[in-house]
């Protein structure tokens, strides 16, 4: 019996890789960074405007009539973030990759940090915005399209852009627009024979398999972490104007741990905050 296979050896992978994941943040490109926040909170100033026309001088050196205009202020909270991970000093002789010197950790953190700025932002274009009087305001339901027991289709798609035109908070008024969407809303599009009957829309979209990064007036982001509550998914649409994002603070640390054992220590810290500045510039789209 040859005995040679005993001596047989194994190439260990030199190179650490990533498992996939959502790596970059998506939504911050398309919202209103305030840059840094000094502060537990910042505010979103709002002057109101009912859409009247401007009043007609009837009266030759009559009285003057003032009008009043409705001002608010918006409320945004910071909140803070933490997570380390930790390397025994005694493990690395023993392993032929380094991810605390090769930045494997660090890149791990900062992806996280990165979904955690995207789940901010998508949860206060969602969610209730505090006012500094005390009060708040939910989404209103004009500025929401239900599931209606189907999946996403050309006509809600169509009523988005419709409330958008109705609120002068389009393209028309300056306003750039934005639209997630998921891998089961891009199924529903690439099936619909209505949304990609053209010849133009038939050759970008299916053989590409993807949505076009402007289409329909929105700018298309691929953000899978849609809220989905009983087999119904949100979606949101929105103008870049209408939520606001700031960071308090972020740091990344590489440090030796003395309480434990010297241990090599990565860690990355933050601060971030977002809010609503107009319901009239966020639609939340249901569907299944």
């Amino acid at each position: 019996m040859p005995t040679i296979p005993q001596w047989f050896v194994t190439q260990w992978d030199r190179t650490i890789r990533h498992e996939v994941a959502q790596k970059d943040s998506r939504l911050s490109v398309a919202a209103a960074s305030r840059g840094t926040i000094e502060g537990e909170a910042f505010t979103i100033n709002k002057l109101g405007d009912d859409g009247s026309l401007l009043e007609e001088n009837t009266v030759r050196h009559g009285d003057t009539n003032w009008s009043v205009a409705d001002h608010t202020a918006r409320v945004v909270n910071m909140a803070d973030f933490y997570e380390a991970l930790p390397l025994d000093r005694n493990d690395i002789p023993k392993m032929l990759v380094n991810p605390v010197t090769g930045g494997n950790y660090m890149q791990n953190l900062t992806a996280k940090r990165n979904r955690r700025l995207d789940d901010i932002i998508y949860r206060a274009l969602r969610g209730t915005q505090l006012l500094k009087d005390g009060s708040s305001i939910v989404l209103p339901t004009n500025q929401k399209i239900a599931a209606g027991g189907a999946g996403f289709t050309k006509a809600k798609l169509i009523q988005a852009r419709k409330i958008f035109r109705r609120n002068e908070a389009d393209n028309h008024n300056g306003e750039v627009l934005n639209i997630t969407y998921n891998d089961e809303m891009l199924e529903d599009i690439l099936s619909d024979t209505t949304l990609t009957s053209a010849d133009f829309l038939a050759v970008k979209m299916l053989q590409e398999g993807d949505v076009s990064r402007r289409w329909m007036g929105f700018n298309w982001i691929p953000y899978n972490n849609l809220e989905l509550t009983g087999g119904v998914y949100y979606a949101v649409a929105w103008c870049n104007s209408g939520v606001h994002w700031g960071e308090g603070y972020m740091e990344g640390n590489v440090t030796r741990r003395g309480d434990k054992k010297d241990a090599w220590q990565v860690s990355l810290g933050a601060s971030y905050g977002a809010g609503r500045e107009d319901e009239k510039k966020v639609v939340e789209i249901a569907f299944q």
